[in-house]
């Protein structure tokens, strides 16, 4: 059904909605009724509700052992341990006994279930303390202080002074007049301002006993639900009409009472149905990109252990199969048909360990380590707010290190969020605030009141407007006048707010009366700057009860009936007031942003002139990166507003779709309107903004900008930020359309060409109306490669789901690592969709803060998270992850050489417990060691040159590229590792009696060498060694030493090791032992050692190179103002290297190999190398610039400049034809391309050189040999 109040209402001046503006579904009850829940006061209720005892622990003490199970085995590699741990147990199956994977095991879930019975200990205890605080309950008509978890739904309770409310509780009366109460929510939203809630008028005298007790009346509310800042309901007395309840009404459960003696309400939600327990819900899981890689490398290992343990199998059964006649002595049966399969697992028994057990209990503690290093890290910690960084999960320490994207908030991120009032614009005209020192009857704006100026009553309009439009509440304690920011509704009001008259008049600020004077506290900050600018001129809010608002100006004070508050909300963008002024006229006023309030003012040529000037001037105040805010009233006639109360009402006590019906009232009133003004308010950037951008820029990290400002505001805190430079071009997108959209992307896609897709110094700029087009599916893949092909984006205008939406847009297209940004209510989609999401704990509460990842104080702070934890955390992690499996398949690939050896027989080489302590004791310390001391440089230098962030950004130490390079090194060492001992061992001599020791001493050798070798590796691998790092290594040796001393005592004292007795006399009286332990670890590290000088000498990266400078004292920054290719060189270089070898080899003569080694290495560096063309140099008088010389990069080779002569004459062969015109090279180019090749030549041939008399190349034979093998081959 449609409506119209066109139809209800007549008046020639005033335009109304038409009827296809609105409908009725808005205003009028659904039929879900059977939804609502309906309570029954002072009577039993129809049906059973949950407890109010509340539970935030994981676990119980009957679901602990199979919730704890379940949490642990959902991990592949707990699955695939205990399912070799249960093979184990089949006789005749392993050969590595029955409990030596279980024992590792259930010593790594015992450790986790220490830990987790820790933290759900103090849940419970937690938990217990809060149920059992009291509360005054009215039962059989009188109060009992009964335990928060016995209270019910439908009972009344009392409430007293800074007590917390135990439920969602309706408010019924108050101790204060008119029912008032004043509430805290800063353990629901982080904001510490008092907020008031309000009695209804119908129920505030249900102040006593007996009244309470002869109540009788139904509530019909929504379900429970998790909106912290909506409800709907209604109340019905007996006989009585229906009374609308909403937020104003509403007491939060975590909430507490303040100022205020008591209030009495009932209960409507308990226990996990309170709005505070439905939004403790657990934050979206994330996982870390090497986390998932790592799942990939297990998988991999998995399916190369089966193809092991199959081919192991099946060697075993044809060597049986050939020996089994030939070798009857040793007892070979005929295969039976499980032998097969029984053999099969017993290899995967023996392999099992390539996959390390204790990986994830090792990385889980490092990474918990690792958070509280970010926690106590003081460089990080604001003083002024007493703040230090937090991180609130610690499975995203290394993607802080990978971040390619980072997406921020504007206002409370990259500003301050403290919002001062700077000027207005009334009636074409600019008014600056007042100065401290200047008089009011000084300034203009009085002046042209004074002057009976032709605007003089649109100014007075206009700052009694700022005085009146707010829903501000004074409160008396000690008999001084006491306010409290406060609103009745919805807290989360307009970024940018009010001005003048109007400026003390719609706002929801609080005023405070301290030594005579009024100190306002707003849950807006910038209301509070606005009114405070109001009270600058003159008008002064100076009290307010619930039904009026009193204002003093110039000496007269004015007191306006507060008729409809109707509040701000994220779609209307507005927030408006009906007052009745002191003349009796019915005004509403009403503030938004320009976008919403200009489509709703009315027409005329005085009017259109007056909204183009103050357009103009918003333009004026954004440039300047001011908040603005526009300001407009409209006379309401006084019957229309009687037919528009009953629509309001009956949408006010609508149980469903409360919200959409009061908004689809509200636009039938607001319209029609007559603008008076705008306001402009400074909001100034955080210390250190405009530093940390650009550090974040040179780390190649993409800087997005997303705010619901306006445009102009927007470019020009980027500007401030450093985000944006003068001669960055603007690409800026505000459309009106679809099709308008698709063409402006289709141009400027066009425009880019083959630089598409490639960072280029161009910043987009677009609004949320054109983001909305463009983010459709025919339109997302070309915005998206608009967007990643400019180097800064800033989105203004845009609502919190499209600042998520933009997000998951740019993880998933490009699958880079993002992080999100943010300090309000606003920003936690967005933080919840990014990679990592980091909270700035701010002044605008702590949703963000509990919604994210990390928190920190400051935007500036995010730099050392990143460029310092993120990259130390990456690198850290990686080299635990990598060195975890190569210290295993270092080991346990030694069972397959030693299957080989044995003839596929199954036998372990090792004693089966040294096999199960191998991780969880001998080679436990040093992964600690890496991950959470290792350091690639300083924190100094890691800040002061952003670069060394790109190798980590880049992933370059963690990729399948790198762990199998670790996989193959590894299994190299496991060869050296078991061949060479026997070797040494071969010949049986290991004592001087002559005895042969057997292949147990043969195990506990390789196995000492392992433990070496693999300690002495992490030394290798680790770039900053600290005494914990000398511990770990040392130590870890040490304690294999001890163990072998302790344990081949034990038998038969203890019944165990029987096999191990004497075992430490037999293995360290034998030299050969001693010869060993110098020579193989020392031979297995020797071929590491020179790759790793070869490649520090000749292939240094950039970050080994800063380091290296570090060590050596000498400030790396001329070492990074090189150009990359002339100090870190690449494969190029190898090439050239490669042919100039080449050519030395195929030469028969030294004289002519080193000449032509140097005509080679010169042609080559020359291309390589800075030149004095190739620098930049300005080209001589008469000469241009060319294309001639090259410069090689590892990306692409960029064509640079070489100088041209023009010449007058042409050239000529030999044969006589002309040849073609050819300029000549400039000189200068040329002598420093020569000097160039030269000095390398000289380098690079001079040890050739001295070893070429040594070749006897001479002959012809060898000539033609050389030449066909060597020089054919290459060319």
């Amino acid at each position: 059904m449609w409506i119209s109040l066109r139809s209800l209402i007549t008046h020639d001046s005033f335009e109304y909605l038409d009827e296809d503006e609105v409908t009725t579904s808005g205003l009028t009850d659904g039929a879900a009724d059977e939804q609502n829940r309906v309570i029954f006061v002072n009577r039993p209720q129809p049906q059973k509700f949950v407890s109010n005892r509340i539970s935030t622990a994981k676990y119980s003490l009957p679901s602990f052992v199979p919730l704890f199970l379940f949490e642990q085995f959902r991990r592949y590699s707990n699955c695939f341990f205990l399912l070799i741990a249960l093979l184990q147990q089949i006789p005749d199956v392993s050969p590595t006994g029955r409990w030596t994977t279980l024992t590792p095991l259930i010593l790594i879930l015992t450790v986790s279930a220490i830990k987790e019975i820790v933290e759900d200990f103090k849940r419970h205890r937690a938990d217990d303390e809060t149920n059992r605080r009291k509360v005054e309950v009215m039962r059989d008509g009188r109060w009992l202080s009964l335990r928060w978890e016995k209270l019910q739904v439908g009972d009344i309770c009392k409430v007293l002074n800074n007590q917390f409310f135990p439920a969602d509780l309706v408010m019924l009366a108050s101790s204060e007049p008119q029912g008032i109460s004043f509430i805290e929510t800063s353990n629901l939203d982080g904001e510490t301002n008092l907020k008031i809630r309000q009695a209804n008028s119908e129920t505030a005298p249900l102040d006593n006993v007996a009244a309470l007790a002869e109540f009788r009346a139904t509530v019909q509310c929504e379900p429970p639900n998790r909106h912290l800042y909506e409800f709907n309901g209604m109340l019905k007395e007996t006989n009585a009409k229906t009374i609308p309840l909403g937020l104003e009404q509403m007491l939060l459960r975590g909430s507490m009472l303040r100022n205020t003696a008591w209030v009495i309400a009932l209960v409507v939600y308990t226990g996990h149905e309170t709005k505070l327990m439905k939004n403790s819900t657990k934050a979206p899981l994330k996982r870390s990109s090497i986390d998932r890689q790592t799942n990939t490398q297990i998988l991999m290992l998995f399916i190369i252990l089966l193809v092991l343990s199959l081919l192991s199998a099946v060697f075993n059964e044809l060597w049986i199969q050939q020996r089994k006649h030939t070798d009857w002595y040793i007892g070979l049966s005929d295969a039976q048909n499980t032998n097969f399969i029984f053999n099969f697992l017993t290899f995967l028994i023996l392999y099992n360990n390539l996959i390390p057990i204790s990986l994830q209990v090792t990385a889980e503690i490092v990474r918990f380590f690792q958070a509280k290093f970010i926690a106590m890290d003081s460089e990080m910690y604001h003083a002024e707010t007493d703040t230090p960084a937090l991180a609130r999960t610690s499975n995203l320490n290394e993607e802080l290190g990978m971040v390619r994207y980072v997406f921020s908030d504007k206002t409370g991120t990259l500003t301050c969020n403290v919002m001062e009032f700077r000027k207005c614009s009334i009636a074409e005209v600019i008014y600056n605030k007042p100065g401290h020192n200047e008089r009011l009857e000084d300034t203009l704006l009085y002046q042209n009141l004074d002057n009976n100026h032709p605007n003089a009553a649109v100014i007075s309009e206009f700052l009694t407007m700022l005085a009146v439009c707010h829903t501000v509440i004074p409160e008396l304690v000690d008999g001084a006048i006491n306010y409290h920011a406060a609103s009745p509704g919805n807290d989360c009001l307009p970024p940018t707010l009010t001005v003048p008259h109007m400026l003390a008049v719609c706002h929801t600020v609080i005023p405070e009366l301290v030594d005579g004077a009024i100190n306002y506290h707003a849950a807006s900050l910038d209301e509070r700057a606005l009114v405070a600018g109001a009270a600058a001129w003159g008008w002064v809010f100076a009290a307010r009860t619930p039904q009026a608002v009193t204002v003093r100006a110039r000496g007269h004070t004015l007191t306006y009936s507060v008729l409809h508050v109707l509040a701000f909300t994220s779609s209307r963008k507005r927030m408006s007031v009906v007052v009745r002024a002191p003349t009796g006229e019915i005004k509403l006023y009403c503030k938004g942003a320009d976008s919403v309030i200009y489509p709703r003012l009315a027409g005329g040529p005085r009017a259109a002139a007056f909204a183009e000037a103050t357009l103009a001037h918003l333009e004026h105040f954004a440039d300047e990166g001011l908040r603005t805010l526009v300001f407009a009233v409209a006379d309401i006639p006084e019957h229309f507003y009687k037919d528009w109360s009953n629509t309001y009402h009956k949408a006010s006590i609508a149980i469903h779709d409360r919200e959409q019906k009061l908004e689809e009232a509200a636009l039938l009133i607001e319209n029609n309107l007559r603008l008076l003004g705008a306001t402009a308010i400074e909001d100034k950037l955080q210390d250190g903004v405009p530093e940390a951008v650009a550090a974040l820029l040179q780390a190649n990290i993409h800087v997005w900008v997303l705010t619901g400002d306006k445009q102009e505001t927007a470019i020009n805190i980027a500007h401030s930020a450093r985000l944006l430079h003068a001669a960055m071009p603007l690409l800026v997108l505000n459309e009106d359309s679809l099709d308008a959209t698709r063409e402006s992307l289709s141009r400027h896609l066009a425009d880019f060409g083959e630089n598409l897709c490639k960072e280029n110094e161009v910043a987009l700029v677009i609004d949320g109306q054109t983001l909305k087009y463009a983010m459709g599916c025919d339109l997302k893949k070309d915005f998206l490669d608009l967007c990643v092909s400019c180097k800064v984006v800033v989105c203004c205008r845009v609502s919190p789901i499209q600042k998520a939406e933009v997000v998951e847009m740019v993880s998933r297209a490009t699958g880079a690592v993002t992080l999100a940004i943010g300090d309000g209510a606003n920003d936690v989609a967005m933080i919840q969709r990014a990679s990592v999401g980091v909270g700035i704990s701010g002044v605008e509460g702590l949703q963000a803060v509990c919604a994210s990842d990390y928190s920190i104080a400051q935007f500036r702070f995010l730099v050392r998270l990143l460029l310092v934890h993120g990259a130390w955390n990456y690198s850290r992690i990686s080299k635990l992850i990598l060195y975890s499996f190569y210290k295993n398949i270092c080991l346990y690939v030694i069972e397959l050489w030693f299957a080989i050896y044995s003839a596929w027989s199954g036998q372990i080489l090792f004693e089966r417990w040294t096999i199960g302590f191998y991780n969880v004791i001998f080679t436990a310390l040093p992964p600690f060691a890496i991950g959470l001391f290792d350091k690639i440089c300083s924190p100094e230098i890691m800040l002061r040159h952003p670069v060394l962030y790109i190798p980590s950004q880049q992933n370059l130490l963690f990729n399948v590229r790198v762990f199998w390079v670790w996989a193959v090194n590894a299994l190299l060492h496991s060869m050296l590792l078991f061949w060479l001992p026997v070797l040494l061992t071969q010949h049986h001599v290991l004592w001087p009696h002559g005895k042969d020791g057997g292949y147990l001493v043969l195990g506990n050798f390789v196995y000492t060498f392992v433990v070496a070798t693999v300690c002495l590796k992490a030394g290798l691998a680790t770039h900053s060694w600290t005494w914990v790092t000398h511990v770990s290594i040392w130590g870890s040796i040490a304690l294999w030493f001890l163990f072998i001393l302790v344990y081949s005592n034990l038998y038969p004292t203890i019944l165990i090791g029987a096999v191990m007795r004497g075992m430490d006399r037999m293995v360290f009286s034998s030299l050969v032992f001693w010869f060993g332990l110098l020579l193989v670890p020392a031979a297995t590290l020797l071929p590491d050692l020179v790759v790793t000088v070869i490649h520090n000498s000749a292939f240094k990266t950039m970050t080994e190179a800063v380091r290296e400078s570090e060590i050596k004292k000498r400030d790396p920054a001329a070492l990074l103002a090189q150009p990359r290719h002339s100090v870190f060189p690449s494969w190029t270089y190898l090439k050239c290297y490669v042919r100039g070898i080449t050519t030395f080899m195929c030469a028969t003569d030294a004289r002519h190999a080193v000449a032509r080694l140097a005509q080679s290495s010169r042609r080559r560096r020359a291309c390589c190398r800075t030149c004095a063309a190739c620098s930049g140099a300005a080209p001589p008088p008469g000469s241009t610039w060319s294309s001639s010389c090259r410069m090689g990069s590892r990306s692409r080779k960029r064509r640079a400049p070489a100088c041209r002569r023009p010449t007058s004459s042409a050239r000529t062969t030999r044969a006589g034809r002309a040849a073609p015109e050819r300029a000549r090279v400039c000189p200068r180019a040329a002598r420093a391309r020569l000097a160039c090749g030269r000095r390398h030549a000289t380098q690079l041939t001079a040890p050739l050189q001295r070893k070429i008399g040594l070749l006897t190349l001479q002959t012809d034979k060898l000539h033609e040999l050389l030449k066909r093998s060597f020089i054919s081959f290459y060319l």
